[in-house]
C-alpha cells in the first residue's frame, strides 16, 4: 500500500485578537504559512500560544481578525468542519479502542473529511496511513500495549488520515521522558515531511522549535515579536526577549558607537552599527575561554595546545565561580570584571580552569546590540 499525501493547505492569519472574559490574550497576529511549511509557535507560559492554536482550530472564539485555509474563511466555521487535523498534548487516544480504529475514527461519516465512505475504502485509509507511521504491524493493538512514542505516533496518524489541509501540534512531546523526546519529535517531523503536511506546532521548548521547524515564530505577551529561519532567530534575535526564548545568552552593557561598542571586554564589533547605550549580546559559545596564569599569560590546554593571539588580544577578563563537567565540553561559570552578572560559557573539556581561576575572554563573532 502507497502512502498518497493530501496537498498541504496556506494557512493565513490576518490580524487575530482573541481572549478570556474580555481580557486580550492574543493581540493583532498576522501570520502566513505556505503549503508543505513546519513553523513552530514558540512562547513562554501565558504567551497566548495555545489560545492562538485553540483559534485556529475552532476550539475558541476570535474576536477580531480573519483566519483563512487556502483562501476560504474558517474562522467562522465549527471546529469540525475547518479540515484541520489536531495532535493534542499526550496524544488522546481512546483507551478502549485499537490502533486500527484510533487511527479510522475521523473517517466515519458525516464528518466533512469522511471521503472514505465505504467500509473497505476506510480500512485502506487505515492501512495507508499507519504504514506511513510505520506501525501496519500494531493495528490491533490498544494503547495501553504502545510505547509513548509510538502513541504519539497513532495520534499523528489519526490526524493525517482524513487527509486534513493542516495538522496542528500542541505540545505533543511534553509528556515523553527527556531521553526519547528528541528521537520521537525528530521522527514526527519527517513523517509531515513526508506527508506533505502544512503543519503547526505549539511549543515552549526552543531545542524542540529550532529542529523541527522551517520557521519559528516567537509569541511574547500574545504578539508575534520574530518570525524566522532558526539559524536567523539564533544569530540574529530583534530583541532580548527574542534571544532569551531561542536560546542561552551572554549579556553585557555597553555604548555603541557605529559597528562597535564599548564593553568590560573593550570594543568589541558588532553585526550592524548603532548607536547609544544598550546591551551587547552573544551566543556563549561565541566567547572564547582561556585561563590566565599568575603573570597574566593564558592558560593552554592539557596538550599544550596554543590558541595563536596574543595577551594584547584578550578583550576582557572573568573570575571562574563555578565549573560542571559534560563530557566533551565542560560548561565555565564565570563572572566578569567590574559586573554582578554570572553567566556560563562552554570550553573544550581538557582546558584547565577552575574555581576561582582568571580567565581571558575573547569574542569570536560580532555581538548583537539592542538599545535601551
Amino acid at each position: 500500500m502507497t502512502w498518497k499525501p493530501s496537498p498541504g493547505g496556506v494557512l493565513e492569519l490576518d490580524s487575530v485578537s482573541g481572549g478570556y472574559d474580555g481580557s486580550p490574550v492574543v493581540r493583532g497576529v498576522s501570520l502566513r504559512v505556505e503549503a508543505g511549511e513546519s513553523v513552530a509557535v514558540l512562547g513562554a507560559s501565558g504567551s497566548g500560544k495555545t489560545t492562538m492554536l485553540r483559534m485556529i482550530a475552532g476550539l475558541h472564539p476570535v474576536s477580531s481578525g480573519r483566519i483563512l485555509l487556502d483562501g476560504r474563511r474558517i474562522d467562522r466555521l465549527s471546529a469540525q468542519r475547518r479540515g484541520i487535523g489536531l495532535v493534542p498534548q499526550q496524544g488522546a487516544l481512546f483507551p478502549h479502542l485499537d490502533v486500527a480504529h484510533n487511527v479510522g475514527f475521523g473517517l466515519v461519516p458525516p464528518g466533512p473529511l469522511a471521503r472514505w465512505r465505504g467500509r473497505a475504502e476506510r480500512a485502506e485509509r487505515v492501512r495507508e496511513v499507519l504504514d506511513l507511521v510505520r506501525l501496519a504491524d500494531r493495528a490491533g493493538d490498544r494503547p495501553s500495549q504502545l510505547s509513548g512514542g509510538q502513541q504519539q505516533r497513532v495520534a499523528l496518524a489519526r490526524a493525517l488520515a482524513p487527509g486534513a489541509g493542516l495538522i496542528l501540534l500542541d505540545e505533543p512531546f511534553s509528556a515523553l521522558d527527556a531521553a526519547l523526546r528528541g528521537a520521537v519529535r525528530a521522527e514526527v517531523a519527517a513523517l509531515l515531511a513526508e506527508a506533505g503536511a502544512t503543519s503547526i506546532l505549539v511549543t515552549h521548548d526552543r531545542s524542540e522549535a529550532m529542529a523541527t521547524a522551517d520557521r519559528v515564530a516567537v509569541l511574547i505577551d500574545g504578539e508575534l515579536a520574530q518570525v524566522d529561519t532558526p539559524e536567523r532567530l539564533y544569530h540574529h534575535p530583534v530583541s532580548r526577549g527574542v534571544a532569551d526564548l531561542s536560546g542561552e545568552t551572554v549579556a553585557l552593557p555597553a555604548t555603541a558607537t557605529g559597528a562597535t561598542a564599548e564593553t568590560v571586554l573593550g570594543t568589541v564589533p558588532l553585526d550592524s552599527p548603532a548607536e547609544g547605550r544598550g546591551t551587547v549580546l552573544w551566543r556563549p559559545e561565541s566567547l572564547e575561554v582561556r585561563g590566565v596564569g599568575a603573570a597574566g599569560h593564558e592558560v593552554g590546554y592539557d596538550d599544550g595546545y596554543d590558541d595563536g593571539y596574543d595577551d594584547e588580544e584578550i578583550r576582557g577578563h572573568a573570575v571562574c565561580t563555578a565549573v560542571e563537567f559534560g563530557g566533551a565540553r565542560t560548561l565555565v561559570r564565570m563572572r566578569f570584571d567590574g559586573t554582578d552578572q554570572i553567566c556560563a560559557v562552554p570550553v573544550p573539556t581538557g582546558q584547565r580552569v577552575g574555581t576561582g581561576s582568571r580567565l581571558a575572554v575573547r569574542p569570536l563573532r560580532p555581538a548583537v546590540f539592542h538599545a535601551v
